[in-house]
């Protein structure tokens, strides 16, 4: 069995630290074959620099995809044509730069991700992401032995008719953006495996990974005010997928949550 871990979305510093102080020995004690991450939060809790890429990279991570903050930070629509995997949501307009998947391999077998952005409740301009799925996985079928498909969206509905519509041809559906993760892990009777949510990686003594009071207040009175990213129980948080290599299909799916002070 191959086995790949999906970690949700990482929040700035205490986000990045977690994943560079934990990550090499969850590797080793899990045996984790692939590792992907959403960094669309790791810059200051809104978007991604070269810079924090590269060390969420060096930190051992396989894979960065990124979200509806794909653009936030000044001049990453530059810098992300240079910067090795990473990738931004495959159903933005074809005018936007960046790859729209990525292929890693390990053990000779070889996993192809990619981003979809939900439309239900979401701002940012994204195509079908029923249509763009298909799309890409009738592109990237032959070119690897699995495929995994983030859904990073705000309606659960949205994500668990993606989960179904796309049961049994590709090996994961994982949903991100809302930073709660979900108790609906499961493999659905297809083969593919399916959580709502993955969870957030980063601080949860929090509103989503930010301080609480500024947030509780803008809810109280509707002011604007600066959100700063938290520091309090920092928790990483993912999904832990086992593949049956044989077939591409998931045997099993488990959320896996590892505090930093654990």
């Amino acid at each position: 069995m191959l086995k790949l871990l999906f970690i949700g979305d990482i929040v700035g510093r205490p986000g990045r630290e977690i994943v560079a102080n934990r990550l090499s020995r969850l590797r080793t004690e899990h045996a984790i074959d692939f590792v992907i991450a959403n960094g669309e939060n790791a810059a200051a809790g809104s978007g991604i620099t070269a810079t924090i890429a590269k060390s969420i990279l060096e930190s051992g991570v396989d894979a960065i995809t990124l979200g509806d903050h794909v653009w936030d930070q000044r001049g990453w629509e530059n810098d992300i044509i240079q910067t090795d995997r990473v990738c931004r949501p495959a159903n933005l307009p074809k005018a936007c730069p960046g790859w729209d998947h990525l292929i890693i391999e390990a053990r000779g077998f070889r996993v192809a991700v990619f981003t979809v952005l939900g439309r239900t409740y979401m701002n940012l301009k994204a195509d079908c992401p029923f249509l763009a799925a298909d799309r890409m996985i009738e592109q990237l079928r032959a070119q690897a032995d699995a495929i995994i498909v983030e859904i990073h969206a705000e309606a659960t509905s949205e994500k668990q008719a993606l989960g179904w519509h796309l049961d049994g041809r590709v090996t994961a559906v994982l949903g991100t953006h809302t930073h709660v993760p979900t108790a609906d892990a499961c493999v659905l009777p297809k083969g593919t495996a399916f959580m709502c949510d993955v969870g957030m990686t980063g601080p949860y003594a929090s509103v989503l990974g930010r301080d609480v009071r500024p947030v509780v207040e803008r809810f109280l009175d509707g002011m604007p005010r600066r959100f700063e990213v938290a520091t309090g129980d920092v928790r990483l948080s993912g999904a832990l997928i086992q593949i049956d290599p044989s077939m591409a299909r998931a045997e099993k799916i488990e959320l896996l949550t590892v505090r930093q002070s654990g």
